[in-house]
């Protein structure tokens, strides 16, 4: 039965986190990094999702720092309130909560990384700095600032070509200094994953998950 339970990071901040459990014994865990929008119905979803597929899969809230039980969907308000609370966002701290995250599920080994929008960049920064096995990121717009970094486990990365937020020059710079990680480009823009918002785009985001679930699949 999902539920939200509470974890605790290194630096004694405790937090929310949406636990999905597998009907039986898990293949693997996953960390499920949210948009700016918190641990709302639609990265509720794509973590039952993981499940449904074996997965012992978890979403921190890494909102609550700032506000606790944030949770909004995609009108241009909510987007502006998701905005705000992620220009506060310490990153070092976020990924103190995705470590928490991934500590919670250590029993089993092999435990990936999967993350949307700013859960990208930091699926990004997660797979430089943290000991996951396998990671994925969508449309995440901050990774070619940390493009230099050193990835320590198997990286794809999907991206919109019409994404008004990511231009492909960002995507260009990424591609130049991380070669060798795949980077899948679709007919779609911002969002295009998600079927709650108006950028949604089933092909792709079929695709993508296709894709997502061999990635993981190899590799955990």
């Amino acid at each position: 039965m999902s539920e939200f339970i509470t974890l605790s990071a290194s630096d004694g901040h405790k937090f929310q986190a949406w636990w999905a459990p597998p009907q039986g014994k898990p293949k693997a865990g996953m960390v499920v990094i949210q948009e700016i929008f918190g641990v709302n119905n639609h990265i509720r979803d794509v973590t039952n999702r993981f499940a449904k597929e074996g997965y012992l899969a978890i979403a921190p809230a890494l909102f609550d720092r700032y506000k606790r039980n944030f949770e909004v969907g995609y009108t241009e308000p909510d987007i502006a309130a998701g905005r705000e609370i992620m220009g506060k966002v310490d990153w070092d701290k976020a990924l103190l909560d995705i470590e928490a995250a991934r500590v919670s599920l250590s029993s089993l080994g092999s435990i990936g990384v999967v993350g949307f929008c700013m859960g990208g960049s930091l699926a990004w920064l997660s797979s430089t700095r943290l000991p996951f096995k396998a990671a994925v990121c969508y449309y995440g717009g901050q990774v070619a600032k940390y493009a230099k970094e050193k990835c320590l486990c198997p990286t794809i990365m999907h991206f919109g070509k019409q994404d008004q937020g990511i231009p492909m020059t960002t995507v260009d710079e990424f591609k130049a200094a991380q070669p060798k990680i795949p980077v899948f480009l679709y007919d779609a823009g911002h969002g295009f994953a998600c079927n709650e918002r108006g950028s949604f785009n089933q092909v792709a985001a079929d695709e993508a998950w296709k894709r997502t679930l061999m990635h993981f699949g190899k590799f955990l």
